[in-house]
C-alpha cells in the first residue's frame, strides 16, 4: 500500500506543526494548512486522503471544508478537531459525511487510533468497490483473444498485480498488445472508476513533454498563454500508461523519478509541487537494461519502474492463438466493412500458422484487414491472402520498389472503392493519417 496522505488545516500554527510530527513520524504523508479557504485550494489541485481540520477557522470553517471535500472527492475522509461549545455542531457534521470528530485538548494517541480507523474505513470501502467490479466483470478479456499457456501466464500476472498501487513496466516487440495490458491492468484495480490515460512518449516533441505531463503556468515560456493542467493531473485518482518510455529524455526522467518517489509534480514555471495521486504503467520495445548500460536512460529510474515487469511474448511463440485472432478480427471488419465473411478456409489458416508476424498481432490485424477488403464472399480463402501479403513472392520478383508501389496503389484504390471515395474512413482502415494518405495518393497518380 502507498503511504497514506494527510492535510491539516488549522488557524493555530502551534497545533498544525504538533500534528504534522506525530503524523510523519508515523509514515504519513502531510500538508498543511492555515485556513479553511486555503485548504479548499491546496485540495483542488492535491486530492488527499484524509484531511483533519479544526471546525472554527476565521477564514473557512470546517463545515465549509468539509462539503467541498464531499463534494470534489468523496473518498476522502474528514476528521474534524472541535472544542467543547462546537460539539453539538460536530455531530451535525458527521450526519454531512465527517467520519468523526476530535475534541480539544486532545492527546495524541486520538489523533493516531482516529486516523487509523478513518484510514481502514477508507480500504474497505476501496476493496468493496474492486469486489463489485470484478464480480461484473468475471475473468473474461474481451479485447485480449488467445488461450495459449503463453497468454495466460501474463493474464495471471495482470490478476495478481492489478490490485496493487505498484508501477509496472510492461516488455514486449511491436505490435504485441502493450496498451491491451495496461488497460486490463487499470480495469482489475482500485482506480477503475477513475481514466485511463495513455501517451505516447515518443510522438511528444522533447520541447514539450514536460509540459504535456506536468502542466505549465502562464507565461513559464513563449506560447504560454494561460496555465495548463498536465496529464499527471488529468488521470488524479486513476492510471496513467507511458507508452515509448525509453523516448523520455534524460533531462526529464530525473523529474519523472521525482514523481515516482515523491509522490510530487512540480509544473513548468511554478515553485510549488503538487501532491501525486495516479498509478504509473509504462511500456518499451526495447531492453531498458541494455539502454542503461548505454547511458541513454537512468538507471534507477528503470529500477523504480521495474518494481514488477511483464512480458508480452511475440505472435511466433504463441501460435496457437491465431485461429482464435482470425475470427475475432473477421468479425471486427464485417461489423467496420458491411461484410459478410463467416471465417476462413484451411488453407489460410495454415499459410497464417507458417508465417514469421515480426510485427506481431497488429501485422495479422493488417492482413485479415486487407484480405476482407477483397473478400466479395463469405470465406476467405488463400488468394485474398497472397493478393495482399507482403512475403507473397509472386508479388515481389523483379523491381521491389515497383512492386511495393503496386501494392500500395492497389490497396488504397481497392479501399477507396469500398468507402466510396470517404477519405477519412479510407485513412482509418489503411492506418494512415488524411494528409498522409494524400501525399500517397499524389505520389501514385491516384485520382
Amino acid at each position: 500500500m502507498h503511504a497514506k496522505s494527510i492535510l491539516i488545516a488549522d488557524d493555530e500554527a502551534g497545533i498544525r506543526t504538533s500534528l504534522e510530527k506525530a503524523l510523519s513520524k508515523v509514515g504519513y504523508i502531510t500538508k498543511t494548512a492555515s485556513s479553511g479557504n486555503k485548504a479548499i485550494k491546496f485540495l483542488a489541485k492535491n486530492p488527499m486522503d484524509i484531511v483533519l481540520s479544526d471546525l472554527k477557522m476565521p477564514d473557512g470553517d470546517g463545515l465549509e471544508l468539509l462539503r467541498a471535500v464531499k463534494e470534489n472527492t468523496p473518498s476522502t475522509e474528514v476528521i474534524l478537531l472541535t472544542g467543547y461549545g462546537t460539539v453539538l455542531t460536530a455531530v451535525e457534521a458527521m450526519k454531512e459525511g465527517a467520519y468523526d470528530f476530535i475534541t480539544k485538548p486532545f492527546k495524541r494517541a486520538t489523533i493516531l487510533s482516529t486516523v487509523e480507523r478513518a484510514i481502514d474505513r477508507q480500504n474497505l470501502t476501496q476493496e468493496n468497490k474492486y469486489l463489485k467490479a470484478q464480480l461484473g466483470k468475471g475473468k473474461a478479456y474481451d479485447t485480449i483473444i488467445g488461450k495459449s499457456q503463453a497468454l495466460q501466464d501474463v493474464l495471471a500476472m495482470v490478476e495478481r498485480v492489478a490490485p496493487l498501487t505498484s508501477t509496472v513496466l510492461i516488455t514486449g516487440a511491436s505490435g504485441t498488445g502493450k496498451e491491451l495490458i495496461a488497460r486490463a491492468l487499470h480495469q482489475r484495480s482500485l482506480r477503475s472508476d477513475k481514466r485511463f490515460i495513455p501517451i505516447n512518449c515518443a510522438a511528444i516533441p522533447e520541447n514539450l513533454i514536460e509540459s504535456e505531463l506536468f502542466g505549465h503556468l502562464r507565461g513559464s515560456f513563449t506560447g504560454a498563454m494561460r496555465d495548463k493542467e498536465g496529464l499527471f493531473k488529468v488521470a488524479t485518482g486513476g492510471t496513467i500508461f507511458l507508452d515509448e518510455i525509453v523516448s523520455v529524455p534524460l533531462n526529464l526522467q530525473v523529474k519523472l523519478l521525482r514523481a515516482i518517489e515523491q509522490k510530487e509534480i512540480l509544473p513548468v514555471g511554478s515553485t510549488s509541487p503538487e501532491i501525486l495521486d495516479v498509478r504509473i504503467v509504462a511500456a518499451t520495445n526495447k531492453n531498458l537494461a541494455n539502454e542503461v548500460e548505454q547511458g541513454t536512460f537512468r538507471e534507477d529510474l528503470y529500477y523504480r519502474l521495474n518494481v514488477v515487469g511483464i512480458n508480452i511474448p511475440p505472435l511466433k511463440e504463441r501460435v496457437e492463438d491465431i485461429p482464435e485472432l482470425v475470427n475475432h478480427y473477421i468479425k471486427v471488419y464485417n461489423a467496420q466493412l458491411n461484410k459478410q465473411v463467416e471465417g476462413a478456409d484451411q488453407k489460410v489458416l495454415q499459410f497464417l500458422l507458417e508465417q514469421e508476424w515480426q510485427g506481431n498481432v497488429r501485422e495479422l490485424e493488417n492482413a485479415i484487414e486487407r484480405a476482407m477488403i477483397f473478400c466479395d464472399g463469405d470465406q476467405l480463402s488463400l488468394q485474398h491472402f497472397l493478393r495482399t501479403s507482403p512475403n507473397n513472392k509472386k508479388e515481389l520478383t523483379g523491381d521491389l520498389k515497383a512492386s511495393v508501389r503496386k501494392l500500395e496503389h492497389d490497396s488504397i484504390l481497392t479501399v477507396l472503392l469500398t468507402t466510396k471515395q470517404d477519405k477519412n474512413k479510407a485513412a482509418e482502415i489503411l492506418g494512415l493519417s488524411v494528409s498522409s494518405l494524400y501525399r500517397k495518393m499524389t505520389e501514385l497518380g491516384i485520382e
